[in-house]
């Protein structure tokens, strides 16, 4: 349900950014050296105010920064009575408008909601692709973290493997690690990865072949004992109904950013009993506050999150909680938005 303010009055506000990162990231899709998206502010005549944060992945398949902020310039100012929803096939635009109007509901309704399922989750530690990666997983794991997630695809095959063996010996006993192929690979070299992983400390193989290879993932997953898991091939709510159906059995590495419907996507995993991890789209503190909260809310099974990527910005006002194998919900109940906001004044 939409909400809407007992004056039937809304204001909303946005501001657009491009911020560039600390360090550039190196991925299969290239290397990011910045993220665009925007921050919306809804109020309402009360003085309410809710956040969102529309944090588009064009190269998932979501709508572009500018396309989410031309859409957003449509929207702006009084609402008035209407409901107050992105156009079709903007997802993460939807999930930001849908994440400050259900705050201002809970706002002016005093709600407080029904609180975190748990105090404290574990983190997932994010390891640079390529030849840096052994030295920053010593780092992390001096630091305590025992879940690692690893960008692979992004360079040389053969190198890249041989990086995995001595991956592999620094993990501290127990540790995991994930590994991140973007949907880099094709059928062979997924055969290669997957028979390599077998036996080995890897919780799961995230996305090793291109969105839109359901037959060659299904067979995938089917075919080897290494847990493999969707990332790209999960971007809009459709997604998930669609690969329930066709009995996917592995992980739905969800990043709630990129859902325009999370509440009801959350409910139809909960209900099929599905592996779910809670994972970053490289979002500010803004967005960060919304997909964690979602996180601290599920009620299933808890591996750990896909969040220790920060400090992400050069500007750290925009950063989400620091890193830690652990983090609490204290530590999202510390984030304002506000700063966020006046960050980009």
């Amino acid at each position: 349900m939409r909400y809407r303010s007992p004056s039937l009055r809304l204001l909303l506000h946005y501001r657009p950014y491009r911020l560039p990162f600390r360090v550039p990231m190196r991925t299969a899709h290239g290397t990011w050296l910045e993220r665009e998206g925007l921050l919306v502010r809804l109020e309402d005549e009360d003085g309410a105010v809710g956040w969102g944060e529309a944090a588009p992945m064009p190269e998932f398949g979501t709508e572009s920064a500018p396309e989410a902020e031309a859409a957003c310039r449509a929207l702006s100012g009084p609402v008035g009575d209407r409901e107050l929803a992105a156009p079709a096939g903007m997802p993460c635009l939807e999930a930001a408008l849908r994440a400050a109007q259900a705050e201002l509901e809970a706002r002016h309704l005093g709600k407080t909601g029904p609180g975190p399922v748990r105090d404290a989750l574990p983190v997932a530690a994010l390891l640079p692709a390529g030849r840096g990666a052994p030295a920053e997983l010593r780092r992390r794991a001096d630091a305590d973290f025992r879940t690692f997630k690893w960008k692979v695809g992004a360079g040389d095959a053969d190198e890249e493997l041989g990086l995995f063996d001595e991956i592999c010996a620094e993990l501290p006993p127990g540790a995991k690690i994930r590994l991140d192929a973007n949907g880099a690979w094709d059928r062979r070299r997924a055969e290669r990865w997957l028979d390599r992983c077998a036996g080995r400390p890897v919780e799961f193989v995230e996305q090793p072949v291109a969105r839109g290879a359901d037959d060659l993932l299904m067979g995938l997953a089917r075919d080897h004992p290494t847990t493999v898991a969707l990332d790209e091939s999960l971007v809009g709510d459709r997604d998930v109904g669609r690969w329930l159906a066709l009995g996917w059995n592995g992980v739905f590495v969800v990043k709630p950013s990129l859902l325009a419907d999370l509440s009801g996507s959350l409910a139809i995993l909960a209900a099929a009993g599905a592996d779910v991890v809670f994972s970053s789209a490289l979002e500010t503190a803004v967005g960060a506050r919304f997909a964690l909260g979602a996180a601290f809310g599920w009620r299933g099974a808890v591996r750990a999150l896909g969040f220790g990527v920060w400090p992400l910005f050069s500007d750290a006002r925009l950063d989400g909680p620091q890193a830690a194998p652990f983090l609490s919900h204290a530590d999202i109940d510390r984030i304002n938005p506000e700063t966020a906001w006046n960050a980009l004044n």
